[in-house]
């Protein structure tokens, strides 16, 4: 058996740099975003429609948000807008580039926060739902930021909300059990590939989401020089399912983009189960004072914070 000294001297990982970056086009602050959406997409002749999304606009909390879209693109490609025309070919097409791109800006940003040249990089974790092909979003990032060929890459895809939270559970766990490891963890996502003409189905997304990227350094000590020290320590990691809630939430690949769907109980079933979940992440501490711990939640909407609070 061996020694416990080693286990003993273990570090936990830390994020080491962040980085954000966003589109320059914005569709209007919010409060303005409806009329705005329904002008560009044809659809004013839904009144009833358009009030119940500047309704949703004015308790959303959300102030502007940023798009690679533009109204140019749009009148140039009809078919974005009619689920019935095939346009995933399209979308492949204008994001393939310009997602790899726009966490290329993120990283340069993380990178630069580091302190070490991007060569340093051992690892490369990839989240997105916005592009799907080979060779994918990952390597373009990695040619871009100039990694070493030897990086070893990982891509996360259709993974929705839960991705970013996925990517740096996955990074602390590689910083942590490779000795020298640095982690570069990248989310870019861009809303154009499941854009439509606004509809029942698709509101709730179009008060939302909006486009960007983020991207982190992690890795575990020693630490070398010119390395900032650790912004965040990353203590713990989980992941909770719910039972019986696929029908909740959910993606899906079609010839007119992807599909997109968030049931109206969402927010309800996030409040009913956060408590559920921050035990399990804290290792069964029923009796934890929450506020006095740092933990985050991705936020999903006004609703889901609500809820949060009043648990």
């Amino acid at each position: 058996m061996g020694s416990s000294g080693g286990a003993a001297a273990r570090r936990h990982a830390a994020m080491l740099g962040i980085g954000t970056a966003n589109p320059t086009g914005i569709l209007g602050p919010q409060d303005v975003f409806a009329d705005n959406l329904f002008r560009v997409t044809n659809s004013d002749h839904l009144p009833e429609l358009k009030e119940k999304l500047k309704r949703i606009c004015e308790k959303s909390g959300i102030e502007k948000r940023h798009f690679h879209l533009t109204e140019e693109t749009l009148a140039a490609h009809p078919e974005l807008l009619d689920r019935e025309l095939p346009s995933l070919d399209t979308r492949v097409d204008m994001t393939a580039d310009a997602v790899p791109k726009l966490a290329q800006c993120a990283a340069a940003k993380a990178i630069a926060e580091w302190g070490r040249p991007a060569a340093d990089i051992t690892h490369l974790v990839f989240s997105t739902y916005s592009t799907c092909q080979a060779p994918s979003a990952d390597l373009r990032l990695a040619t871009l930021l100039g990694l070493r060929a030897t990086v070893s890459r990982t891509m996360l895809s259709l993974h929705g909300c839960y991705g970013g939270g996925r990517a740096l559970s996955l990074a602390k766990e590689l910083a942590e059990n490779n000795r020298g490891a640095r982690v570069l963890v990248a989310c870019s996502e861009m809303t154009l590939v499941c854009f439509g003409a606004p509809d029942g189905g698709n509101i709730v997304g179009h008060t939302l989401f909006g486009d960007g990227a983020g991207a982190v350094v992690v890795g575990a000590g020693p630490f070398l020089d010119g390395e900032r020290r650790p912004i965040f320590e990353m203590v713990s990691a989980t992941q909770t399912t719910i039972p019986r809630t696929e029908h909740a939430l959910g993606m899906r690949v079609s010839g007119g983009g992807i599909d997109f769907h968030l049931a109206i109980q969402v927010p309800t079933l996030v409040g009913q189960n956060v408590e559920r979940c921050l035990v399990d992440a804290f290792h069964g501490n029923g009796n934890a004072r929450w506020n006095e711990l740092f933990w985050a939640v991705h936020p999903g909407g006004r609703p889901i914070l609500d809820k949060i609070t009043r648990c």
